[in-house]
């Protein structure tokens, strides 16, 4: 991990009262309790017990703002859960997000659109696994959270389905 990103996470972590987390549950396998996402630093952190346990840098929707509806290339923002996985996805692994939640839908309605759905934390397509973490460099995703593979296979790990999902600007 870069200098800079590990200084961005000490002084986000600082700036939010959390620190790192080190205790384990009963099978000795440490889980996070809560993924947040904050858009504006690109940065996906799971949480334990209001605690950092890891971060990751991340890519996220091409456009900037919050998703309004389907095909924006916005990233959501809002309290989603982890509502399902696909260890067959095209990005590699994909957690899904429970998103659209009410509020989403009806601010879609407002616009006369539909929210879509598919927002999932993935890795990387086929093809592009050579990236790695510099993938985050641009955000190039339709509005989901891309990390690397290797991050993918850790967070696959470490978040259960049912884990709830913060998403802010």
């Amino acid at each position: 991990m870069k200098k800079s990103t590990v200084a961005r996470n000490l002084v986000l972590g600082v700036l939010l009262g959390l620190f790192v987390a080190s205790t384990a549950d009963a099978s000795g396998t440490i889980q996070a309790d809560k993924v947040l996402v904050v858009k504006n630093e690109k940065l996906l952190l799971l949480l334990r017990g209001g605690k950092i346990l890891k971060s990751y840098r991340v890519a996220i929707g091409r456009k900037p703002g919050r998703r309004m509806r389907m095909g924006d290339n916005r990233t959501p923002e809002g309290s989603y859960v982890i509502d399902g996985r696909n260890p067959g996805s095209i990005y590699y692994k994909a957690l899904h997000i429970s998103y659209p939640n009410a509020s989403d839908v009806r601010n879609a309605r407002k616009l006369g659109a539909s929210p879509g759905g598919e927002v999932l934390i993935h890795g990387l397509p086929s093809g592009f696994e050579d990236l790695g973490a510099s993938h985050a460099d641009l955000n190039w995703t339709r509005g989901c959270i891309a990390v690397s593979n290797e991050e993918m296979d850790e967070i696959w790990e470490l978040v259960a389905d049912g884990t709830p999902v913060r998403i802010v600007p």
